[in-house]
């Protein structure tokens, strides 16, 4: 017998459903805690600043510390806030598989996966852009059993 789950509409927000981020007025509402957040992980993951601009798709110095010192009121592409949910994404399945110290240590870490080839999982991320990602997304999903 199959079990149905109900998924939770906590605090007015429906979990099944994902924000559209085509839309500026989603993106304006996401874009601030986006930014806090991945610049919190980045800090975490000890990633150098050249490296997490690429990660975000590659922004300029100037845009990148202006979004770190004024979040607020800044709006991110559709495209930077995918790569931002990826490293969130990312973040949130290592800390499942892992403690704290690995957790935040495994991307800076040469890996001997055969997806890796030796690389960091960061170096494999930065080369590949947002391909790379969704790719380290999708295998630590699967080492989690997919949940």
């Amino acid at each position: 017998m199959a079990t149905a789950y109900a998924i939770p509409n906590i605090a007015g927000y429906p979990f099944n459903v994902l924000p559209d981020l085509s839309n500026a007025k989603v993106r304006e509402r996401l874009s601030p805690s986006a930014i806090r957040g991945f610049v919190r992980i980045m800090e975490r993951w000890s990633v150098k600043e050249v490296n997490a601009r690429k990660l975000l798709g590659g922004p300029s110095a100037g845009t990148y510390y202006g979004w770190k010192a004024h979040p607020q009121g800044k709006k991110l592409d559709q495209d930077t806030l995918t790569r931002v949910s990826l490293v969130i994404g990312i973040y949130k399945a290592l800390h499942i598989l892992y403690r704290d110290k690995l957790a935040d240590a495994w991307v800076t870490l040469p890996n001997r996966d055969p997806m890796f080839r030796g690389e960091t999982p960061l170096a494999y991320m930065v080369e590949r852009g947002q391909p790379g990602m969704i790719h380290v997304r999708q295998l630590l999903d699967a080492w989690r059993g997919g949940q």
